[in-house]
């Protein structure tokens, strides 16, 4: 028989860079690394990372409760709980939160290389290194992102 990943609550794997907290459902390990899933939850009055490109992987963002307000090059689009946000290859995005209300979201990498991101991110946290947006353009680079 097929094994099936089964994530409860308290589960997964928790990543927190700064005050925004990431936990990992899927980090491809079954899907033979064609996806990968994580949940994020932005506190309110939060920046999301600098605006950015990924020329390697789809990123979406389906927000579950709170909004988030995505910004793709100029334009600003809130989302609120219910907004699924499909971003391809090649599209300039970032999101905040810039409500009154923690927003939660989940987040699917296709494939699954930018769960690896988001653990170097919690390394260099870890160690000590300050996320700015120098440093993470440099961890940017090992995974087809790049600023836009």
């Amino acid at each position: 028989m097929v094994a099936v990943s089964i994530v409860g609550p308290d589960d997964g794997e928790l990543i927190v860079n700064g005050p925004t907290r990431i936990r990992i459902l899927e980090d491809g390990s079954n899907t033979a690394h064609r996806l990968g899933l994580g949940e994020i939850v932005i506190p309110p009055h939060t920046a999301g990372p600098p605006q950015h490109r990924h020329s390697q992987h789809d990123e979406g963002f389906y927000v579950l409760s709170g909004s988030v307000r995505f910004t793709v090059g100029e334009d600003d689009h809130d989302a609120p709980a219910g907004t699924w946000v499909m971003v391809p290859p090649g599209a300039p995005h970032t999101f905040a939160n810039v409500g009154d209300d923690t927003a939660v979201m989940l987040n699917t990498f296709t494939p699954d290389l930018y769960v690896q991101y988001f653990r170097d991110l919690k390394s260099m946290v870890e160690s000590g290194q300050p996320l700015t947006r120098e440093t993470v353009a440099a961890v940017w680079t090992k995974y087809g992102t790049e600023p836009a």
